[in-house]
């Protein structure tokens, strides 16, 4: 890349946070990331600090908030208010948790109908289509 880092173009500006284009105007248009004025006759401009604020994001991504509630998040990024972060962060866990448990609920009935599968001969129904048929 032959681009300073606090003077990228928005394709060199994705290719450094690792997403496409499409994605930081997508960010852009929800309020997740700001726009830079265009300066007249020239195109926009980013820097390393919008490269840290789509890794932000991509991290609140893969511990599963969604994007309203990382532009919460954003708002709170200045560290002065844990709290109310750590109500965001405790409800994504219940919500985490309940996944979990609905989870193991599937987990437990497709491995008892694998298993009922496996076990299955002769001229009867499956029982795995017979399950979904009559729930």
């Amino acid at each position: 890349m032959n681009e300073k880092p606090e003077n990228l173009t928005i394709g060199a500006f994705a290719k450094a946070a690792g997403v496409n284009v499409e994605t930081i105007r997508f960010y852009q248009l929800k309020g997740l990331l700001p726009r830079p004025e265009r300066p007249y006759g020239s195109i926009r401009r980013y820097g390393q600090a919008d490269v840290a604020r789509v890794a932000f994001v991509k991290a609140a991504q893969r511990l599963g908030f969604n994007l309203d509630e990382i532009g919460q998040l954003l708002k709170l990024e200045d560290g002065t208010h844990c709290s109310e972060a750590a109500e965001l962060a405790t409800l994504r866990l219940a919500d985490v948790r309940a996944r979990l448990t609905d989870l193991s609920r599937i987990e437990a009935v497709l491995s008892r109908l694998v298993g009922e599968c496996s076990a299955h001969h002769g001229n009867v129904s499956c029982p795995l289509i017979a399950a979904l048929h009559y729930g």
